[in-house]
């Protein structure tokens, strides 16, 4: 999912600033989950109308920012707890296609414990 070479400069980053003593799994998710709250905000009270009007404009850095700010404590998570990505997203994706079978499911968006 990310690429090796990438990830190697985002741990070297952390280390040069010796940022690695703050960073224990709790507090990366707690980050995580700020960031992802900063990002929320970019759409937040915005039609879609507007939400493309700000994607055409310079606001969509701000918007690539925030992304960014997300995946990386999502990777710096997975790589301090030694998580595989891309097998944790192989394995749920079989969970969900059992649990939202494309036969009773497909064009719906009720909650899995509501069609039967």
């Amino acid at each position: 999912m990310i690429e090796p070479e990438l990830l190697r400069q985002l741990i070297a980053f952390r280390r040069e600033r010796d940022w690695e003593q703050f960073h224990n799994p709790k507090d990366v998710a707690i980050s995580l989950s700020i960031e992802a709250s900063e990002l929320l905000e970019w759409f937040q009270w915005k039609s879609a109308e507007e939400v493309q009007q700000r994607l055409a404009s310079d606001k969509r850095e701000d918007l690539e920012d925030e992304i960014a700010d997300v995946a990386v404590y999502l990777f710096y998570l997975c790589h301090d707890l030694n998580i595989d990505l891309n097998q944790v997203i192989k394995h749920k994706m079989q969970k969900n296609a059992a649990k939202y079978p494309r036969d009773k499911v497909k064009g719906r968006n009720d909650k899995y414990d509501e069609y039967s």
